[in-house]
């Protein structure tokens, strides 16, 4: 046993040595390589932001500017001074802690004018340790002639200091655990004896029985032998373990912790027992298009989609979608299915085919010249027309069969049905299906009934959304003028004190659920997070501009997002508060859409035009007011524009909810930035800090924007706080809990009678 113990504690120690050692060894390189980086950073950022002005300053031979320029730049961490050398490598001015330093040029300076760019190197002067990093100074109004370089000059003695603490402090770790491992491993051998082997098959005897809580610590297990003949009912206690997990989990998830996907999966698997939930929706979440002779999955950007796929890879149900992808029909099997995402299957997708009509008609036709209009208050007048109507009802048709196969030898299906695209379709599948519980969410706002009133099929609409067990709606008013419309369209008993339309012997409920966005817990000390403020060097680089305060707007190219009014709100801001000039860039991100219809292909040369007007009227050669992105952005570029942004502006003129502005804040790990908000957005009765303004009132907005950027940063960050937490506890899973647990939980009413029939009817009749 003693020789034993020797061998044990001499190879712990060496193990725990050379394993210390060695992690010391990575990470004084990972440290040193970090601090290095760090500092050229900083070095290249500060040459840079000086550059333009001292170049002003010398070829205006201002030299009280040039000395005021540098001083306001001179307290920087680790700065120990900045020179300025004229063309011939001749030091011209330097900052009095340089005076005694750069005696003479350092060969970077000449290195750099020689090569016209910018070069930083380490360099040991003497004791000192530096970082020089030297930019190119040039004639800005002439033909661009080296006026000379601006060499900016850092202390990096603290790096070596830092390694050396790195490595005393790894030494000493290294030694304090040697110490206790050492002690602790002759307790544990001395201890390791037939008793805690035996008290430990005893405990574990008890804990398979029930007789001991799965909270008490097992005893010390060194020797397997005497635990044997516990293994071969290991297995069966396992299995009774995970049962009882969870059924815990189950009485977790009715408290009031956050919805996360894992809770939201034991939530619908209980409500739904033994049936099955179908999403349908217009737009499908996974689209196939060819690149030359193979083809690429691409993922649609679309807030519908981030707000149903979580739910969907949660339960492992069916979303049915048109399959608009030039390359869907070669990637589904024999019934039109696959299994998405591609790399992580978690759900199965059904597409169905339409055909270029019956797409022209129904979805650009009716669904976007028609209904898009009629329910939004955007002063765009709606276009009915008659084919339009037939081919609308034709797809709602193609749809329900498709429904009604996915559901065929299904007990108990949920379906729910997504948007305007849709609203026959759920007294198509109530009449084959009464058993089916179906809902609808409208994810636009729903008109008083004058404005609902101009559609000629108001009825035939009425009467299909009411097939519903539920509608839902972003807002309670839009669900109150709903129930109005019904009421003074249809013939039909209003519950107003349950919210709910009872026609032909039918209940229909009709309630709000605010819908949202994943929240994604971060991590701000992630060691592997780009910094904000380099974030924003890097976008601001990209765009070729210089500027102090970005403003961001994300939307789809529409007429309701309000973006030729929010462009002249900017425009308004710079005539009123004119140092915002050359210091406020606006990015617009604008996602073409709908380009098919002249109102949207018209709409887009009129942002276009109104950017390039307001830019020609304010820009220099540096800056310009508006940098209008024209083109489909990814989740992961959107999402570097929201954190290097100081504001957000979702300036609808009618929205149901607007994705854009609780995707804003759960971008912000930071807490920091500003939400301008339009008042006709559903997300306005959420966000109760947001700046809300009335995007028609451009002086309004123009002040909110002032405001937003000369906010305290304290009020900013409580601001930014309190509505990431509304996003946080109401996320996408609490809005698809919700939804479908309200749908679950609704009493159907079906007689023999209703069940007879609706087997007898077909939706293509």
């Amino acid at each position: 046993m003693r020789l034993f113990s020797a061998r044990l504690i001499v190879s712990l120690i060496v193990g725990i040595t050379l394993a210390s050692l060695s992690s010391a060894y990575y990470q004084v390189l990972v440290e040193r390589r970090g601090m290095r980086k760090d500092l050229e950073r900083r070095a290249e950022v500060l040459g840079e932001s000086l550059a333009g002005s001292v170049e002003h300053d010398l070829d205006k031979g201002s030299t009280r500017s040039l000395e005021r320029t540098v001083k306001r730049f001179g307290n920087r961490e680790h700065l120990i001074g900045i020179a300025i050398y004229d063309q011939g490598n001749k030091l011209t001015f330097a900052t009095p802690e340089l005076a005694s330093i750069l005696k003479t040029t350092p060969p970077i300076v000449v290195q750099s004018l020689q090569e016209n760019q910018g070069i930083g190197s380490f360099q040991k002067l003497g004791d000192l340790r530096l970082h020089i990093y030297v930019v190119p100074l040039h004639r800005p109004e002439d033909d661009g002639a080296l006026l000379g370089g601006l060499a900016i000059v850092n202390d990096a003695g603290y790096i070596p200091d830092q390694i050396r603490g790195i490595w005393r402090e790894t030494f000493l770790s290294a030694l304090v655990y040697v110490l206790i491992i050492t002690v602790i491993t002759l307790l544990i051998v001395r201890w390791s004896i037939a008793g805690p082997i035996a008290r430990t098959a005893q405990w574990m005897r008890a804990l398979r029985t029930g007789r001991v809580s799965v909270r008490q610590h097992a005893p010390d297990l060194q020797l397997f032998r005497p635990l044997a003949r516990e293994v071969a009912t290991l297995t069966e206690s396992l299995n009774r373990a995970r049962s009882a997990a969870e059924n815990e989990a189950r009485l977790r998830e009715a408290s009031v912790s956050l919805w996360t996907a894992d809770r939201l999966a034991v939530h619908v698997r209980t409500l739904l027992g033994e049936g099955r939930l179908l999403v349908v929706s217009n737009r499908e979440p996974y689209l196939h298009v060819r690149h030359g002779k193979s083809w690429e999955v691409i993922v649609p950007p679309s807030g519908l989609v981030t707000a149903l796929e979580p739910v969907l890879r949660a339960c492992d149900g069916t979303w049915i979608a048109h399959g608009s992808g030039d390359a869907d029909l070669q990637t589904v099997d024999a019934h039109d299915r696959l299994r998405v995402p591609p790399d992580d299957p978690h759900y199965t997708l059904r597409r169905v085919w339409l055909s270029k009509s019956e797409e022209e008609g129904y979805y650009y036709g009716f669904a976007n010249e028609g209904l898009w209009p009629l329910c939004h208050i955007a002063h765009t007048r709606p276009i009915f027309r008659a084919s339009d109507w037939e081919h609308y009802q034709a797809v709602n048709y193609k749809f329900a069969r498709a429904v009604l196969d996915e559901i065929e030898d299904v007990t108990n299906p949920v379906v729910l049905i997504q948007d305007y695209h849709f609203a026959l379709l759920p007294e198509l599948i109530k009449r084959s299906r009464p058993d089916a519980r179906v809902a609808i969410f409208w994810h636009i706002p729903w008109p008083n009934p004058e404005a609902f009133g101009i559609c000629p099929w108001q009825r035939e609409l009425l009467d299909g959304l009411l097939g519903a067990d539920l509608i839902g709606f972003h807002i309670q008013s839009h669900c109150n003028n709903f129930l109005q419309t019904v009421d003074r369209a249809l013939e039909s008993r209003i519950e107003w004190e349950h919210f709910a339309v009872r026609r032909l012997d039918h209940l229909t409920k009709v309630k709000p659920f605010p819908i949202s966005v994943d929240f994604a817990e971060e991590h701000p000390e992630d060691e592997a997070r780009t910094p904000t403020y380099l974030e924003r060097a890097a976008l601001l680089k990209s765009l070729s501009i210089e500027a102090t305060f970005i403003g961001l707007g994300v939307d789809r190219i529409d007429y309701t997002k309000g973006i030729p009014e929010r462009f002249l709100a900017i425009e308004r801001l710079l005539e009123k508060y004119p140092y915002f000039q050359g210091q406020f860039t606006f990015i617009q991100i604008g996602a073409p859409s709908r380009t098919h219809i002249k109102r949207y292909h018209d709409l887009l040369a009129e942002v276009e035009a109104e950017a390039e007007r307001i830019n020609w009227r304010f820009q220099t050669e540096k800056w310009k007011p508006i940098v209008f992105l024209s083109r489909h952005h990814t989740h992961e570029e959107v999402n570097g524009y929201y954190r290097a942004a100081d504001l957000c502006l979702v300036t609808s003129l009618h929205d149901g909810m607007n994705l854009v502005a609780k995707e804003f804040l759960a971008a912000r790990w930071d807490e920091r930035g500003v939400l301008v908000l339009s008042c006709f957005t559903g997300a306005a009765r959420e966000l109760l800090d947001a700046l809300v303004v009335n995007p028609y009132d451009i002086d309004q907005t123009a002040e909110a924007i002032r405001v937003g950027l000369e906010m305290d940063p304290e009020e900013k960050q409580l601001r930014m706080h309190r509505m990431r937490k509304v996003v946080r506890e109401h996320n996408v899973y609490h809005w698809a809990g919700s939804l479908i647990e309200e749908l679950c939980q609704l009493r159907l009413d079906i007689s023999t009678d209703s069940k007879e029939k609706g087997k007898a009817v077909s939706p293509v009749a």
